[in-house]
């Protein structure tokens, strides 16, 4: 069995929900971005890649149809490009680097791009679909099957006997680190830049403006 390596990656930078900058920007505009970037860091021919993974947790409006296939497009990547969409909840973006390396380690094909993507502001709000989102057949069997991240995090800090003032200590020191790479621009290589509009609502008049902004990191 062959070895799979990566030879080029790159991620946009991170943003508040809602509020933030990205709060205007579909799926594929951020993954498409990533992809036309690893292309262009790796040096090679667009049509070399055959395969396009992305995985998302919520694979609802612009984040559903084949997100893979969506980013590929988005990223300029020819048609005869192939696109396939993961969705492993939050290890979805990991689950489809693996799931492009395996293919590679089994001569499935030689270049493709893995990666993941999530809009929480174009997903999680009033519009996402909640129409039957909630198994009865399944609930029958396991009733914990739907149970939200939060609760499931309250049961494992609960079983290991992980206390609140632990984790606030070490929330702190992961922000202090986080800055502190920052500021040392340990991340510089990695992230790309984009510039996209932001949405801004006004609580007092309600209506929505928008601004051109970059975000770098």
């Amino acid at each position: 069995m062959r070895e799979a390596v990566i030879v080029s990656t790159a991620r946009t930078a991170l943003a508040k929900s809602f509020r933030g900058a990205f709060n205007d920007t579909e799926a594929p505009a951020l993954g498409g971005a990533t992809v036309n970037a690893v292309v262009a860091k790796a040096g090679i021919d667009p049509a070399l890649v055959e395969d396009c993974v992305f995985g998302a947790a919520a694979q609802q409006g612009t984040q559903a149809y084949n997100l893979g296939r969506l980013c590929a497009v988005a990223g300029g990547l020819p048609e005869t490009t192939a696109g396939m969409a993961i969705e492993r909840q939050c290890s979805s973006g990991l689950m489809s680097i693996a799931t492009v390396a395996k293919a590679i380690m089994c001569n499935e094909y030689d270049v493709a791009i893995g990666g993941g993507v999530e809009s929480i502001s174009l997903t999680q709000n009033k519009h996402k679909n909640t129409y039957r989102s909630v198994s009865k057949t399944v609930t029958g069997i396991d009733p914990t099957a739907y149970i939200p991240m939060i609760e499931t995090a309250e049961i494992v800090a609960q079983r290991y006997g992980i206390s609140r003032q632990a984790q606030d200590e070490y929330s702190l020191l992961s922000q202090q680190r986080t800055a502190a790479a920052q500021q040392n621009n340990l991340f510089a290589d990695e992230i790309i830049a984009m510039t996209v509009n932001k949405a801004n609502f006004n609580k007092e008049t309600k209506e929505t403006s928008f601004e051109e902004v970059t975000i770098t990191q």
